[in-house]
């Protein structure tokens, strides 16, 4: 087992509590993959002198019938575990994973993008971008670890960004699943419509958030700003990637992200106070 495989961004530590260890969420689901939940146990048993199988079942959300398979197969695949069901078990001292190594470069894009994050996006993300440095500290060796504490690479969190009225999360959640959305749209005439999108990317202009997606009731693509979004709501309705209304076909087109002003001949057509054109039909209308 590699440690460069189980660090992974959607694993979140389980931290011991009184009687026994904190359920591990992620994005709202209690299921984790199962690289993830073996990471999770041998961080458990590195962490505690006993651990039981039924505090490492309710924090995980699985059966102890699982754990106790988990745990046979990390002794089989060389992780010095000691301990029978009923018992609990202990990790064998001097037990440690692999220790990642990053160029200095590497770790100063790691903590500036993880700063960037923290500071410009919403409250679940941000943590994940803190726990996902908190996990890499852990694991690297010891003056990597200095390093990566003092880099001198900062994203202040006091700057302005335009105020979003609902989860940010959820429209991430959306995003990941392939689930449709749907809200009330105020342009930059104050005109409201309501739609029902594929959302297809995120992206961030400061000081505005960007969601770019299939309109349903343009029949294009459209960019909205997430602040001039107001009762959204994620529907139960799935999509599949058809032909013409993909990621990949949206940033095929011309100055998909370029800034610029309204062109004369409605090519690049944007609204005034955006900065943000996708030839024409890209832009919200």
């Amino acid at each position: 087992m590699r440690g460069q495989t189980l660090l992974c961004p959607q694993v979140f530590h389980a931290k011991p509590r009184a009687r026994g260890l904190t359920p591990i969420r992620f994005g709202g689901e209690s299921s984790v993959r199962r690289a993830d939940r073996l990471f999770e146990i041998i961080q458990s048993l590195r962490r505690q002198t006993l651990v039981r199988a039924r505090d490492l079942s309710a924090a995980l959300e699985v059966s102890e019938r699982t754990i106790y398979r988990d745990i046979q197969d990390l002794v089989a695949s060389g992780v010095p575990i000691e301990g029978e069901a009923g018992v609990g078990y202990v990790l064998r001292a001097g037990f440690d994973l692999p220790p990642l190594m990053f160029k200095e470069q590497e770790i100063e894009a790691l903590v500036l993008g993880a700063r960037i994050v923290e500071s410009w996006a919403d409250a679940e993300l941000a943590k994940a971008a803190s726990d996902v440095i908190a996990k890499v500290q852990a694991v690297i060796p010891d003056r990597l670890r200095d390093y990566m504490a003092n880099t001198a690479l900062l994203a202040p969190p006091h700057h302005y960004m335009e105020p979003i009225s609902f989860d940010v999360a959820e429209l991430r959640r959306a995003l990941r699943n392939q689930l449709k959305v749907r809200f009330f749209y105020r342009d930059a005439q104050a005109e409201e419509s309501q739609r029902t999108v594929r959302p297809l990317c995120l992206a961030y202009y400061g000081p505005v958030w960007l969601l770019s997606a299939w309109c349903e009731l343009r029949d294009d693509f459209r960019t909205f700003r997430l602040d001039r979004i107001a009762d959204f709501t994620v529907l139960g309705e799935k999509f599949r990637p058809e032909p013409g209304k993909t990621l990949h076909d949206f940033l095929k087109r011309d100055q998909t992200w370029t800034r610029s002003r309204a062109a004369p001949n409605g090519k690049g057509v944007e609204e005034p106070d955006r900065g943000v054109v996708s030839n024409g039909k890209g832009a919200c209308a």
